[in-house]
């Protein structure tokens, strides 16, 4: 039956994911879960939820990596075999938009991974609760 129940408390996932995403409190969804580009603040400026538990080191540009790879080298294969444009060219359109989707990426797959700790109650998150 204990078991049951710490079930009934939890939190839900992906509403939280969706608000740590658009890098706002998986708590509230209203305060700025990052203070700069990538610092995770200790707390949410809304509704005072300790986030300084949270354990989002290479998981986020782990996942960057990974999304990047799998939306640009197909787009590269099909660009190339279709098109051959010249090789610098292609070098140039692809570089810039690898940077481009790994700077617009990286701060919301943090975000996603804080909130994904947060609703699981991860490290410390909840146990004050």
């Amino acid at each position: 039956m204990t078991d049951q129940a710490s079930h009934s408390n939890e939190r839900a996932l992906w509403p939280a994911l969706r608000k740590g995403f658009s890098r706002k409190c998986p708590n509230c969804g209203s305060g700025p879960l990052l203070k700069s580009y990538l610092k995770v603040r200790d707390t949410c400026q809304v509704c005072r939820e300790d986030l300084s538990q949270h354990r989002a080191d290479d998981g986020p540009a782990y996942l960057t990596i990974l999304i990047v790879g799998h939306v640009m080298v197909p787009g590269l294969h099909i660009v190339f075999v279709q098109f051959r444009p010249e090789p610098m060219t292609l070098f140039t359109i692809f570089a810039v938009g690898s940077v481009g989707l790994s700077l617009y990426l990286l701060p919301r797959l943090k975000g996603a991974v804080v909130a994904f700790q947060w609703a699981r109650e991860m490290h410390g998150f909840g146990s004050d609760a």
